[in-house]
């Protein structure tokens, strides 16, 4: 059975600048603002700290990082990227007289840029920085199993790594805090279809499993063990960035003048991947241009205008001499040539959810398997 599916009415939010074509399911009110700016000021009413409070929040729980560190080499571990908010956090670390270990992932996309940026912060903070360098060869078979598997959330490979790995550098210097770069007012909306769960290590698994070609020997994957390990550890996330005034520019200006850090030109375009993912391949294939959700984010925090936002939307996502020099990077790294990457990006859109997914009835009872098929398409049909 083929269900029908509707059109939606194309409607764009009088707030933001997001609209239908970015999400079919956002509804509106009597104003015409749309359910992602409601939910931004949801979030933002219970995540953002101001004033008095924030300040003994802020406090007391320094004074906790400090407590626990005392008479440990490090009181505190960050996850460096070189990225803006990363590098915020490393910075206010340091004002807050925190002894810091910087964590940085390497996947093998880092752009020269992100490797000074992180040379610099690191040097000027006098922070320890201890770098994971991820197996190469599993992970860019992991990369082109989800390229070959046609679904949107390739990212999911790095943010998975990453929070596996942080984890167990902490517990391995005895660190009790790790303290987040994420914050309400330049991250607090994305739709949901846009990403896909980080955590879910069955996912990752049942993808390459269709589609990749080497084992994964080394690969830090969040499976069962590893999240009730993390559970039980006693390691706890602090992202105090929600807490201080943060504005973005004001922001750049500051690690430009005391770290000697340079602008990347769009977020996480640290990584020379992330930037060709997200400025080529997400709006190319899945008609999905991350900057809507950013700059709605920066509307929503009183950062910018919805016209200026709009204007940004004008420009183009890539330099056309920087996408044709990343384009042939990716390729070459990735050991591909371009007849082969178009045919891959040609390829039909697919949902994660048409793969084994953690907590699945298909996982859970294998019996019902044979059911899978019919489920899939169902989910396809209706848009679940």
């Amino acid at each position: 059975m083929v269900l029908k599916t509707h059109p939606v009415p194309y409607r764009q939010c009088t707030r933001c600048i997001l609209d239908t074509v970015d999400d079919p399911k956002m509804s509106f009110d009597e104003n015409g603002v749309c359910s992602h700016c409601r939910q931004y000021d949801e979030q933002e009413k219970y995540y953002l700290k101001e004033g008095k409070e924030a300040e003994a929040l802020l406090s007391s729980t320094l004074q906790q990082i400090k407590d626990y560190g005392r008479g440990r080499k490090y009181d505190c571990l960050i996850g460096l990227s070189g990225g803006v908010d990363s590098s915020y956090v490393a910075y206010l670390a340091k004002q807050y007289g925190l002894r810091a270990l910087c964590v940085h992932f390497d996947n093998g996309w880092n752009s020269e840029l992100a490797v000074m940026n992180i040379h610099h912060i690191v040097n000027k903070l006098n922070f320890d920085l201890e770098t994971y360098v991820i197996d190469w060869e599993e992970f860019k078979d992991l990369q082109l199993a989800y390229l070959k598997a046609s679904v949107i959330d390739i990212e999911v490979l790095t943010d998975h790594a990453i929070y596996g790995t942080m984890f167990k550098i902490a517990r391995q210097n005895d660190i009790k805090y790790v303290l987040g770069g994420h914050n309400i007012v330049t991250e607090g909306i994305l739709p949901y279809h846009w990403t896909y769960d980080k955590k879910d290590y069955i996912n990752i698994k049942a993808i390459h499993k269709q589609y990749g070609e080497k084992p994964l020997k080394t690969f830090p994957f969040l499976d069962r063990k590893m999240k009730k390990f993390i559970a039980n550890s006693g390691v706890e996330f602090v992202n105090y960035l929600n807490w201080v005034p943060y504005v973005k520019d004001e922001v750049k200006k500051i690690l430009q003048k005391e770290l000697a850090w340079k602008d990347y030109g769009g977020k996480h375009y640290e990584s020379i991947w992330t930037r060709f993912y997200q400025g080529y391949i997400l709006p190319t294939k899945f008609k999905v241009d991350k900057r809507k959700a950013h700059l709605s984010t920066l509307v929503c925090s009183g950062q910018m205008t919805r016209e200026e936002a709009l204007a940004e939307m004008k420009t183009p996502p890539y330099d056309a001499q920087q996408l044709q020099i990343d384009k042939e990077f990716v390729l070459k790294k990735f050991g591909i040539n371009e007849a082969e990457f178009d045919r891959l990006m040609k390829l039909p859109v697919r949902s994660h959810k048409e793969f084994d997914t953690e907590g699945s009835l298909f996982n859970y009872y294998p019996v019902l398997k044979p059911l899978k098929p019919v489920w899939n398409a169902f989910k396809v049909a209706t848009g679940k």
